[in-house]
Parts: C-alpha cells; sequence; structure tokens
C-alpha cells in the first residue's frame, strides 16, 4: 500500500492532474508517443499509448494470442466470393468524453465508416489533418482493396472489397483499424481545432486519456461506462524513461510496476533478484537494416548483397543482444508458418564482399548508417549495432557515418524515398500472419511508407499478392516460402537478428500477459492481494 500511494502522489505532483488513487498502475515506458491517433503512426510506442488503452477495433486478438475474437463488432459473416464482410456492430457502446466535447449517441456504423473513409478518401476533411500519413493504410494495399463500405442500418456495416483478402479480419484487430468518433471528429473540425482527435482523444476503450507531458508522463483513468470487462485498476500512468538502466532502477526502487525493453546485460540480474519477476516469449519480430534500394549504388542487389557480407552477425549477436537473439536470415521470424528453413544466409566473407564491389565499380563508398532511438527487443542498442557495421565495413574500404534522430522524426525521414544511406528498423508482427511483414515492409504499395527499403520488385510483389487472395493456407505458405528466395536474393535489406522479448515487473502485479504481438496491455492487470 505504501508503494502504490508513492507512485499516487508522485503522479498527482507530475500532471497536476487530481490525485490518482491507491490502485495506480505504473508502466516505465520507453519513449513519447508520436501522437494519439493510431491511424497516422506504425511505432509500437505510439500504439501501447493510444490504440490499446484508448480505443477498440471491430475485432480484437484473444490476450496472449494471436486469435481473433469479436470487439466493437459482435460478428461478421464473409460472402462466398470472399469479396463482402459483414459486420454486425456491438449495440449500447459509449464514447468517452472530456472538456471538449461530450457525445450525444452511442457508437454506430456512421464511426466505422468515418475511421476508414478519412484514411482512404481524398475529399474526406480529415484525410490531410496532422499530415495526413496514412502509412499503414497505404502499406497493406487498403486504397486498393477497399471499394466501399456500406451502411446497412446502425448497427450493420458491409465492407466491399476489390478482391478476397485472407488476413482482412485479422487487420480489423490491428492498430491502425482503431474507431474514431465521427461526432468528436465533426465537433472539433466545427470549432477549428481538427488536431485534436490527434491530440485529446476520444475512443470506446478501457481507459479514458486525461493529460500528457511530453517526456514525462501520461495519464490515464478507468472508463466507468466501458462496454467489456473494466479495468482492474483505477489509473493507468506511463512513466515515460528512456534509458533502460533507469527505468530497471525505478522498478527496483518501486516507482515503476513493469517496465519495457531492458538491458540484455540485466536480465541475469533481474532474474536473480526475488522482488523482480521476468517474463518472456520468443519473439514474433525481425530487426534489419534497410538500403534504400532506389539510390545509386544500393539500387544494386549485388552491392547490396556484398555489404551483407561484410557484416559480422555474430558479434552482433553476441555484444548487442548478448544471448537474447539469434541470427536472422528471412525477414519473417521462424515461429511463423511459411518460413523459408532452406534459404541460406549470406556468408561472412569480407574478403569476398570487397571483391564483389570492385567487380561492380563501387570503390571508395561512403554512406550513412540510421541508427535507432529508442531501444526494442529486436534491436537493444542500435548505436552500438551501427558501430560495429561501421567497423566492419571499413575492414571493406567503405566509409560510413552514423546518424540519428528523435523517434518521431526519424520514422518520418526514414520512409523518404530520397532517404540516403541504410537505416535501422524492426518489426514486430501485428496480427500473426506473414502478409503482415512481407506485404507491409516489402510490398510495392509500402513504397514511401513502411516499405523503409522503397524496394518494388514485380516477381515478389505477384507472390505476395497472389497469396492474400487465397485461403488455403499450405498454398498460401508454397507462395510465402518462394517470396523469401526472391527476397534473399535480391538483398533489399540486411536481416540481423530475432528477438527474446523479457518483461520485468514487480512481484505484485497479477495477470500481465506477454502479447506475442508486442503490445503492452493494461486493462485486464491488477495486483495480487
Amino acid at each position: 500500500m505504501k508503494l502504490r500511494s508513492y507512485l499516487a502522489t508522485a503522479a498527482m505532483l507530475a500532471l497536476g492532474a487530481g490525485a490518482a488513487s491507491a490502485q495506480s498502475l505504473v508502466y516505465c515506458s520507453e519513449g513519447s508517443p508520436e501522437g494519439f491517433d493510431p491511424a497516422l503512426y506504425t511505432s509500437g510506442t505510439t500504439f501501447d499509448a493510444s490504440s490499446q488503452p484508448i480505443f477498440n477495433r471491430l475485432a480484437q486478438f484473444i490476450p496472449g494470442t494471436t486469435e481473433v475474437e469479436p470487439g466493437l463488432a459482435e460478428s461478421w459473416e464473409i460472402s462466398e466470393d470472399g469479396k463482402t464482410i459483414t459486420f454486425k456492430l456491438r449495440e449500447g457502446v459509449k464514447f468517452h468524453s472530456n472538456d471538449q466535447f461530450t457525445p450525444t449517441r452511442d457508437f454506430n456504423a456512421d464511426d466505422v465508416i468515418f475511421t476508414f473513409d478519412r484514411q482512404g478518401n481524398p475529399e474526406n476533411p480529415y484525410n490531410k489533418v496532422s499530415g495526413g500519413s496514412w502509412e499503414y493504410y497505404a502499406g497493406m494495399s487498403m486504397p486498393e482493396l477497399l471499394e466501399s463500405i456500406e451502411k446497412v442500418d446502425d448497427y450493420t456495416v458491409k465492407f466491399h472489397l476489390t478482391r478476397p483478402d485472407a488476413p482482412f479480419i485479422a487487420n480489423m484487430a490491428m492498430d491502425f483499424a482503431s474507431i474514431h468518433s465521427k461526432e468528436y471528429a465533426d465537433a472539433m473540425m466545427e470549432a477549428g481545432t481538427p488536431e485534436a482527435l490527434n491530440q485529446k482523444p476520444i475512443g470506446t476503450g478501457p481507459f479514458v486519456f486525461q493529460a500528457y507531458q511530453k517526456d514525462a508522463i501520461i495519464r490515464y483513468v478507468r472508463n466507468p461506462d466501458y462496454w467489456g470487462p473494466p479495468a482492474r485498476v483505477e489509473a493507468l500512468i506511463f512513466a515515460i524513461t528512456p534509458d533502460a538502466s533507469v527505468r530497471y532502477q525505478k522498478v527496483k526502487a518501486g516507482e515503476c510496476h513493469v517496465m519495457a525493453y531492458p538491458n540484455p546485460a540485466d536480465v541475469q540480474e533481474m532474474k536473480d533478484n526475488q522482488d523482480i519477476v521476468v517474463m518472456e516469449q520468443e519473439g514474433l519480430n525481425v530487426g534489419y537494416m534497410a538500403y534504400n534500394t532506389q539510390v545509386p549504388p544500393f539500387d544494386n542487389p549485388k552491392v547490396r548483397k556484398a555489404l551483407n557480407m561484410a557484416i559480422d552477425k555474430q558479434a552482433i549477436i553476441d555484444v548487442v543482444f548478448q544471448g537474447s537473439g539469434q541470427i536472422a536470415k528471412n525477414p519473417i521470424p521462424p515461429t511463423m508458418w511459411s518460413y523459408q528453413d532452406t534459404v541460406e544466409d549470406d556468408p561472412y566473407d569480407p574478403d569476398a564482399a570487397k571483391a564483389m564491389l570492385a567487380e561492380e565499380g563501387v570503390s571508395d563508398l561512403s554512406m550513412k548508417i540510421w541508427a535507432m532511438p529508442v531501444q526494442r527487443p529486436y534491436n537493444p542498442n542500435a548505436r552500438r549495432m551501427a558501430e560495429l557495421m561501421q567497423e566492419d565495413f571499413s575492414q571493406i574500404g567503405v566509409n560510413v557515418e552514423i546518424v540519428s534522430y528523435e523517434w518521431g522524426e526519424y520514422l518520418e525521414r526514414s520512409s523518404d524515398v530520397d532517404r540516403d544511406g541504410a537505416v535501422l528498423l524492426g518489426w514486430t508482427g501485428d496480427n500473426g500472419d506473414p502478409d503482415n511483414f512481407l506485404a507491409v515492409l516489402l510490398g510495392c504499395d509500402g513504397v514511401g511508407a513502411s516499405n523503409r527499403a522503397q524496394w518494388c520488385h514485380e516477381p515478389f510483389d505477384e507472390l505476395i499478392n497472389k497469396a492474400k487472395v487465397l485461403t488455403d493456407q499450405d498454398e498460401r505458405t508454397k507462395l510465402y516460402e518462394e517470396a523469401q528466395i526472391v527476397f534473399k536474393e535480391q538483398a533489399p535489406w540486411a536481416t540481423i537478428a530475432h528477438s527474446v522479448v523479457y518483461m520485468p515487473m514487480r512481484p505484485e502485479v497479477d495477470n500481465y500477459v506477454v502479447h506475442p504481438l508486442g503490445t503492452h496491455i493494461f486493462n485486464e492487470v491488477g495486483f495480487s492481494d
């Protein structure tokens, strides 16, 4: 009780937003969200702070799994040709309110239509608000896939597709598909403050957004009108703490209950500490370095292969991951169905790499490697990883400059088709389907957005697009296996690592579930007696 009272007081002083109760759960997060409108972003940091506590989707993942269950839709039916999906919506669902808005109606079909129309319709008033970068919507081929959404009645909507799409229902459980209030959007547009959707979010989720201080703290309170089981704690607090060592100290001191992304070097000490519980799970993730394949000499696959052969990936695993990772050879993790195990990784061979560059007429090459400013399981220390690569490349005569930016700027700049050099990034799956890796990160539709390699290779694209429309998993598997072979031949990335996910927490934390999709969800988390 003493620990929670202290946390409540600290939160109150930090926010000036009213007293937090003794039932406050404090999560030491690793960074500030880019905003609170999840459709505008792709970062897990942002999703943790926005889509999960504040919003719901038509479908949702069963905790701890990639299985889908009803969310704001009570049920759905798929037509025989796979091109029409009818959602029956849940009735009596209440939207949140804030000091600018009080809803006059419940959630209905208008909110579903608005949520997707603003992303895909250039004529929608909200299409260009907050920069209008609907990266996920574009990267998942939604503009080509979604023909129209039909309102049958207030609680029935039909999605008409241009073709069948095997992962569509799972996609509707993803963060970008979080349902927004059209009534709130209309009110804010009329008030001349449309950006409020991204700054003062209104959703239907288990927690209500209360206050945010950038780089410091986010405060949420339990939604008393939630349509599902109510959150177990009265308040949820994100204590934004970029340094992993500081997060660990805060957990040890009782200033946080749960932390994200520990330093690999600290994990064994955490496990040995009786006052810390460390949960772990094989991550559905991949860490990689994406070349800009539209900029010479990285437009030449042989140059990319040569650079890949210069990277000592085992040294990276030893130094950066310290036992928590394994070398990646494919763009999807080995725990995912359709993983192509027969693919051979690029060998570590600096002499052959140097000779291949010479054969391609590349000499005195200077390049940039972009290092992420945040930690992720798939890259716990991007700066150190970049330094190791810098040393590796120097052995073959390539000069490397390491650059970085604040996380939001990093993501925005790295999506530019004119970006220089190679960018360190990674991905944790969003729906358990290979399409979420292969299409979103490497498909032609993602160029200029989620496809940081800016790579559009028609033979690859044809394979993944064909796999989308099939329902037979064995047939889809064959196509994805072939696509991974093409990927390895063309080498738009240097695949680096897959990692284990560790979640340290206080022993009194009850019912935290490590999500295979990397999301941190707290509505079912409480405290043991």
